[in-house]
């Protein structure tokens, strides 16, 4: 496996365990080389442990990684400015799926050498006076990789050269590919198990794995290997094998170790737990607060140690951040003017390094049903308003537009109304409306908005949401310190930890563990609740019902709906109903893909969606509605080996085809 391993030990940022006054911190110390005999010491151990925890910034943060696990799902298609690479995984005739180009492969890239760098710090930590707890994290990392690649590629290899889930310090050009059951039973369980065991209830280090973070995955790894095992919709797996266990447990048991592991974490959080609020969950003032378990981190002090350029990144296959990017259209197209009874264009919303913009690639798309039925409650649930750019504002000061050589007080907008900075151009309605005016033949937005009478703002409708304009994804956007009254540095490389794991999860999994027929009991603590599927998701969607802040009127909003909430809650739950919570949590922040193709639910909820445009994406003004259709044959439900990985192998034609998941 020439590709990957011949290269594991090269590594862009290698790290060492420091502490800095009182807290503790991961101190980053560039290092150009990682050799094995670097392993045999302490500080390479720990070295290695601090490259796990680097290896998130490779996927998590990265736009393509979340256009593979986004695309061709309920919450994206493709947008106005993706190319062909973006396209071709969205399965709706723009494109086919292609091993050499589809970008698939980022997790293949990025896994495996992390994972042997996991198993050398594993074998040499107790003998250079390493902690146990310190080894369980690098067991806790191997575990996170190798759950990503089952789910994404069904079996793959645990022998790396050196032997199963060993240590390899030589170039091999040959692999065999493990079955799904021993990837789980070999790898993942047994790893998670010793990482529960050993790990502290706390971080060793800010961000640091605990106890907690290990026993969601092992829940998730149970609840997914349980679906694996039950296989509701036929759909093949590879390599070929059985849908047995070799433990002897069957599928219910399973979805009962996942019920029983993730409400021992609700019930035992340690120092995590939930936010008050769901705007406290992602408001960037309150990065990495105590419901993250597990995030890619960034810094703003230095691009060396933020993985990506402050001032100009170019986005790639790196450890730069910019995913944020891919979920937000070009809004510096939209204009108002100068003069209040001439239209004088000018640009009103320039790209500003803050949550709410950034930089625009508009390369994913929401189709509409997203904001139509996913997100129909818009005034009690408070995470609509919490996940979307809903209101575009005037940034005309921090642009230093002039007009007559001096900064205007107002710019004018819709029915030559007066603007002033930072009130709102352009609003993405919640509802469609009658007596909007698409036709911009006096008030011309550039962007297809509409105008009501009385009204200063553009509007558009949610069926005039199309590829090219739609609300933008809030919760990812930018956020820096250093914009000194200024547009800052909207082009630079996100600087936010991207989250990979949230507490909040553990109530979805044991919800859907229940749903799936496991026993239920009542969960104590602070989340006290019966511990149905239907108490589970009340404890997040009373939380949804309460508010401190409106991001669309950009106001504080005091304010608790979670009766109301709960009370809409249906009395029966099922899968379809925790996979659509699951969106209104965590839309579009990479989870989609996985909880399709673990539920099997992808094709019946992707295979159709709607979108405006479709006569032409790229016409701002075209409003038309289009119904497209997605062919999902059942083995996507795996994604294609990299070619790379095949064209690296040193094996015959034959074997190499043998290698690749069917039908690619």
């Amino acid at each position: 496996m020439k590709r990957v391993y011949t290269n594991i030990f090269r590594l862009t940022v290698l790290t060492a365990f420091v502490l800095t006054g009182c807290k503790k911190i991961l101190n980053e110390k560039p290092r150009s080389i990682f050799t094995p005999e670097y392993f045999k010491t302490q500080a390479g151990v720990v070295g290695g442990i601090t490259s796990c925890y680097a290896h998130l910034r490779l996927m998590y943060g990265n736009g393509y990684f979340l256009n593979s696990n986004e695309i061709s799902t309920d919450e994206a298609t493709w947008g106005q400015n993706s190319d062909g690479n973006v396209r071709s995984l969205d399965f709706s005739g723009v494109g086919n799926i292609d091993p050499s180009t589809s970008n698939t492969g980022i997790l293949w890239g990025a896994a495996f050498p992390n994972i042997n760098t996991a198993s050398g710090v594993i074998e040499n930590g107790a003998a250079v006076g390493v902690s146990d707890a310190l080894i369980a994290e690098a067991k806790f990392f191997r575990a996170f990789d190798y759950f990503l690649l089952v789910q994404t590629f069904g079996g793959v290899p645990l022998d790396l050269g050196g032997g199963e889930l060993k240590f390899n310090t030589s170039t091999i050009r040959t692999s065999k590919r493990n079955t799904v059951p021993e990837v789980y039973t070999k790898a993942v369980f047994p790893d998670l198990l010793t990482a529960i065991d050993k790990l502290p209830p706390t971080g060793r280090v800010v961000g640091g794995v605990t106890k907690t973070v290990a026993r969601l995955f092992l829940a998730k790894a149970y609840l997914t290997y349980a679906w694996w095992l039950q296989n509701p919709n036929n759909i093949p797996t590879f390599p070929s094998t059985p849908r047995t266990d070799p433990n002897g447990h069957d599928a219910a048991w399973y979805f009962q170790q996942a019920y029983d592991v993730a409400t021992s974490a609700i019930q035992d959080p340690g120092t995590f737990g939930l936010q008050p609020t769901f705007y406290d969950v992602n408001v960037a003032t309150n990065d990495r607060n105590n419901e993250l378990l597990l995030y890619a981190d960034h810094t703003q002090t230095s691009s060396i140690y933020n993985g990506g350029d402050l001032g100009y990144s170019g986005g790639g296959f790196g450890t730069d951040s910019f995913a944020q990017w891919f979920e937000q259209w070009n809004y510096t197209n939209i204009k108002s003017s100068t003069s209040s009874n001439s239209w004088t264009p000018v640009s009103s919303v320039q790209r500003a390094a803050v949550q709410s913009l950034g930089r625009p690639w508009t390369m994913l798309a929401p189709p509409q049903a997203i904001f139509k039925s996913t997100f129909a409650d818009k005034t009690s649930d408070s995470r609509y308003d919490g996940t979307f750019v809903t209101r575009y504002r005037t940034n005309f000061v921090e642009a230093a537009v002039k007009v007559n050589n001096a900064t205007p007080a107002y710019l004018y907008n819709a029915n030559f109304l007066p603007v002033a900075e930072g009130e709102p151009v352009l609003t993405f309605l919640s509802d469609d409306v009658n007596g909007v005016d698409y036709s911009n033949s006096q008030f011309k937005s550039t962007v297809g908005a509409g105008v009501l009478p009385g009204r200063a703002d553009f509007v558009i409708e949610p069926s005039a949401f199309s590829r090219i304009c739609y609300p933008g994804n809030w919760k990812l956007g930018p956020y820096r310190t250093d914009n000194n009254g200024g547009l800052g540095q909207p082009n630079g490389s996100l600087t936010r930890p991207f989250p990979v794991a949230k507490f909040s999860e553990l109530f979805f999994i044991a919800a859907e563990a229940a749903v799936k027929g496991a026993a239920t009991k009542g969960v104590g603590g602070t989340y006290a609740n019966d511990g149905t599927a239907r108490g589970l998701i009340n404890v997040i969607r009373g939380r949804a019902g309460k508010w401190r802040w409106d991001n669309g009127n950009n106001v504080a909003k005091v304010q608790d709906n979670s009766a109301a909430v709960i009370a809409a809650t249906p009395a029966s739950i099922d899968i379809n109903y925790i996979l659509a919570e699951r969106t209104r949590e965590y839309f579009g922040e990479g989870y989609r893909w996985f909880d399709l193709v673990r539920t099997q639910k992808w094709a019946e909820l992707s295979s159709s969606f709607v979108i405006a445009g479709k006569t032409n994406a790229n016409d701002w003004n075209d409003h038309t509605v289009g119904t497209f259709t997605r062919t999902i044959a059942p083995n996507y439900y795996l994604r294609p080996i990299p070619q790379s990985q095949l064209d690296g192998m040193d094996m015959s034609a034959a074997d190499k085809k043998s290698y690749q998941n069917p039908g690619y």
